[in-house]
């Protein structure tokens, strides 16, 4: 069975008035991530991860930045689509890790519930998903608390009809 591996990374500056979403989580919060759409960095990076593992694009070329349309989109459902066009390509997301960079919100209080938002969308189960935070130890702009990043690696398995 063909296995492939993906990477995707997303960061974005912290901005004024909440909630904070991250992995598809309404995180109470003085601060939202600024974006185009609604800024859940964990979804942007694991739709690039699955994306790329794939070779079927990058979530800028879906879900540009550009088009009004995609203003305050909700990621879980740009995830989605993305899951879509993979598995329109003969693949099936299998399994996701997730580093989410941060000096503020902890992730913790809320990994068991976005590992479960996150998995529903990937149609895996919640014992593929790993979701942990870091701090950047107070260096540099995510030190600052300006933002987050977070970083993602999806692998892919190809379907039984594209195996065989």
């Amino acid at each position: 069975m063909t296995t492939r591996v993906g990477i995707g990374y997303d960061s974005h500056r912290f901005a004024a008035g909440g909630p904070l979403i991250l992995g598809g989580i309404r995180i109470p919060s003085d601060t939202h991530l600024q974006g185009h759409s609604d800024g859940d960095a964990i979804a942007h990076a694991v739709t690039d991860a699955i994306l790329g593992a794939a070779v079927a694009g990058d979530i800028g070329e879906m879900f540009s930045d550009q088009d009004p349309a995609h203003r305050g989109r909700d990621s879980m459902g740009m995830l989605r689509a993305a899951v879509a066009r993979v598995r329109a390509l003969g693949f099936m997301p299998q399994q996701v890790d997730v580093a989410v960079v941060a000096e503020q919100a902890r992730i913790t209080p809320h990994r068991a519930a976005m590992r479960a938002a996150v998995a529903e969308a990937l149609g895996v189960s919640v014992d593929a998903v790993s979701i942990k935070g870091k701090t950047n130890e107070g260096m540099g702009w995510i030190g600052r608390g300006e933002g987050l990043a977070c970083m993602a690696v999806a692998t892919v398995v190809a379907s039984p009809a594209r195996a065989g």
